[in-house]
């Protein structure tokens, strides 16, 4: 599996995977926003994504992640979906090591995600706390379709703790 830089050709299957999870995150798909900041994270090489069979720009993706590193050594990450029928088969996993690759240690990686209350949000949360990204406890916003969110935030002493 693959995890390459996203391209311009590659913004379909991004609208692809946004429409299957606008009823977590609210409107994408037709949100010039969103598309702008897709081609941002693409024209900046923060946008990665997983295609279909490792294919070429424009093939389906698999998944895809926007990541942040303009406040090394504290960094983001944006976004991450990845389809439905490709969940549990190590795609989000391969796109989170791809990006943990090119952090300046020691750092801190920040992501916000769904809190406790928000159900279809579990799974979110249990993968990243499977990866080492620890609750955090100050005040987030609800998301855009009205759920509460949560701070997570993994803390990487050196290269070998990745």
């Amino acid at each position: 599996m693959n995890v390459v830089n996203a391209t311009t050709e590659d913004i379909r299957g991004w609208l692809e995977l946004a429409a299957e999870v606008e009823s977590l995150f609210g409107p994408m798909v037709d949100d010039p926003n969103f598309t702008l900041a897709l081609e941002k994270n693409i024209s900046r090489e923060s946008a990665f994504c997983v295609r279909e069979n490792n294919g070429s720009p424009g093939s389906g993706l698999l998944g895809g992640i926007l990541f942040s590193s303009t406040n090394a050594p504290n960094y983001k990450i944006g976004w991450l979906s990845v389809l439905k029928e490709e969940r549990n088969k190590g795609v989000a996993t391969a796109l989170i090591n791809h990006i943990l690759q090119s952090v300046d240690t020691p750092s801190e990686v920040l992501v916000t995600t769904f809190g406790e209350d928000h159900p279809e949000g579990q799974p979110a949360r249990r993968f990243y706390q499977k990866l080492g990204f620890v609750p955090m406890h100050d005040e987030v916003p609800n998301g855009l379709e009205g759920g509460s969110r949560q701070n997570f935030k993994l803390t990487i002493a050196h290269k070998g703790s990745l």
